[in-house]
């Protein structure tokens, strides 16, 4: 068993601690390592209210619990064990649950080493809130803490996407990062076969600033292209999406775990 944590994680604590801080002193290489983990970091997103947390694969619990999770789902951090969270799922749910993360594991083990990081686990499920309604998460995941032999520690995203997703069955992708394909929307009986992009890499960047609720000057200035620029890109992502308003296309995108 591992017991040291691996400077993946050690990162990705430092991250979630300071948020935007990265070390002064360190040395260019090890700069520019933090640098390109915390662009992996920076890609999961956030449509709604959220909370984080790194699942230790070892003990089976978490660590780093975010303190957010109470004022979504009225939980303190330290009563939000794994056991805990699998009671608290929607029955109906359960058994994607259950299915997605079984494949979610194939996935990985299937994968070479180097590839392990250019990947996004994204899929959503309604856990029960301590004041008994459901809300919808729309869970993402990274692979933080990891080497040859084994998986040691995952950092997860749970977002509040009931606003968006009020209804309907989970559904569950994994998202290829830095040109790796992706594979949307897998179904039960569904190998795992690479997904038509149907938006080019530019169109996906404005996308997720869509469905995060960033206006076309956000996403001009963020970007350093012209407004625009932005306002095409939107126009044919509207039409690539077969969608008319934003809000069909925020609806959609998370549907068909576009993002």
């Amino acid at each position: 068993m591992k017991n040291t944590p691996s400077k993946y994680y050690l990162t990705a604590k430092k991250f979630w601690k300071t948020v935007v801080d990265i070390e002064t002193d360190a040395d260019p290489a090890t700069l520019h390592q933090q640098i390109e983990i915390h662009k992996k970091l920076l890609n999961v997103f956030q449509a709604g209210n959220y909370f984080h947390f790194v699942f230790n694969m070892y003990t089976g619990e978490t660590d780093l619990m975010s303190p957010a999770v109470t004022t979504m789902l009225g939980y303190a951090p330290e009563e939000m064990s794994i056991s805990f969270l699998m009671d608290c799922i929607h029955p109906d749910d359960k058994p994607y649950f259950l299915n997605f993360e079984h494949k979610v594991v194939e996935f990985f083990k299937g994968l070479p080493f180097e590839k392990i990081h250019c990947y996004k686990v994204q899929y959503d499920f309604r856990i029960k809130a301590k004041d008994g309604r459901y809300v919808r998460l729309l869970h993402q995941a990274v692979q933080i803490d990891f080497d040859e032999q084994n998986f040691y520690r995952t950092l997860c995203l749970e977002t509040d996407i009931s606003h968006i997703k009020p209804e309907g069955k989970p559904c569950f992708s994994l998202i290829g990062l830095d040109g790796e394909p992706s594979y949307y929307n897998i179904q039960d009986a569904q190998v795992f076969t690479k997904s038509f992009d149907r938006f080019t890499k530019q169109e996906r960047v404005i996308l997720k600033g869509i469905v995060e609720g960033k206006s076309s000057k956000m996403l001009a200035d963020e970007l350093c292209i012209s407004l625009n620029t932005v306002n095409v890109h939107r126009k044919n992502i509207l039409r690539k999406a077969e969608v008319n308003t934003p809000l069909e296309l925020v609806t959609k995108a998370i549907g068909e775990g576009w993002v």
